[in-house]
């Protein structure tokens, strides 16, 4: 296998009552909140959409944590995990070297259920691999970017001493 599972994302209607939660009764934290994710595209089931969605993100040990939280009504994955179950795992996530690679070796091109690329060029796709509630899987394409930020945010976790659980 080509990838393995480094995140649990949980959607939630809020996402600071939910690091609240996190980091006060579970000890994990702090979390890295990036609100508003602008994107350059993103698919939901085929179609264009403008989700307005922000995520917050934390380390336990080596893994991730991410809360996300959808502020409009727009159709995706997160407003339909929340019409249909309490908050919760909606997928678990995975970093890949080649996104599309992994996709068609595994022949997951129908499988897709959102996709897109966020403004800072982060590329994403949702495929539908569900068993049970929260087990969809974003694979998420690796960049320098992305493993600075989140070496950072695993170090800061390592070292955290419950304040400030909450960041920028």
């Amino acid at each position: 296998m080509p990838y393995r599972i480094m995140q649990n994302g949980f959607a939630v209607p809020d996402w600071r009552e939910a690091a609240s939660h996190w980091s006060s009764v579970l000890g994990v934290g702090p979390f890295f909140a990036l609100e508003h994710i602008e994107f350059e595209w993103c698919e939901y089931r085929g179609e264009r959409v403008e989700i307005d969605m922000s995520v917050a993100i934390a380390y336990s040990g080596d893994f991730q944590i991410e809360l996300v939280q959808q502020h409009n009504d727009a159709p995706s994955i997160y407003s339909d995990f929340l019409a249909h179950n309490a908050p919760g795992l909606q997928h678990v996530g995975a970093l890949v070297d080649d996104l599309e690679a992994c996709i068609a070796q595994h022949g997951w091109e129908e499988k897709i259920v959102q996709q897109g690329r966020t403004a800072a060029g982060a590329r994403f796709a949702y495929i539908d691999t569900v068993l049970h509630n929260g087990t969809m899987l974003e694979l998420i394409q690796t960049s320098e970017a992305a493993l600075k930020a989140f070496e950072y945010m695993r170090n800061q976790a390592r070292t955290w001493d419950g304040s400030s659980p909450i960041r920028a």
